[in-house]
């Protein structure tokens, strides 16, 4: 096990060797919609890229969702494949959001032989889901 500092650390470090080796701006909070973030995850289990609606409100959520499943076939068929969808998704927190989102189980952030492997699927995948949001912002917002 690591003490909480030595774990904060590891990620600090995987964190900052991911920017070095994808040195790119990425989209994340910055969709213009305050209810919308693009997010990378990576803990001791799974690493996720994912669309989150993180609106408190579950009309508004529900809303959003709505709209982003109706371009659920076109989401996997020319971005990603293999995404889920989850109108109910609990954060660690216990704050529940909607989440779009694909999956890499079985790794772990404390694992750096994982990173490697990690650090090219975040990649991959964020610039798909990137793509997709670019080129869908204006029927997610209307």
């Amino acid at each position: 096990m690591f003490s909480r500092e030595e774990s904060k650390k590891i990620r600090q470090e995987f964190w900052t060797s991911f920017g070095k080796e994808y040195p790119r701006k990425w989209l994340l909070y910055n969709t213009k919609m305050k209810e919308i973030q693009l997010k990378f995850t990576f803990d001791r289990k799974k690493a996720q890229v994912s669309l989150d609606i993180i609106d408190e409100d579950p009309l508004i959520r529900e809303y959003y969702y709505e709209k982003l499943q109706s371009l659920q076939k076109i989401l996997q068929e020319e971005y990603l494949s293999e995404v889920i969808f989850d109108p109910e998704y609990e954060l660690p927190e216990e704050k529940m959001i909607s989440r779009i989102y694909v999956e890499l189980p079985g790794v772990s952030i404390h694992n750096k032989n994982n990173w490697p492997q990690v650090k090219e699927f975040l990649a991959m995948k964020m610039s798909k889901l990137e793509e997709f949001f670019k080129d869908f912002a204006d029927f997610i917002k209307n």
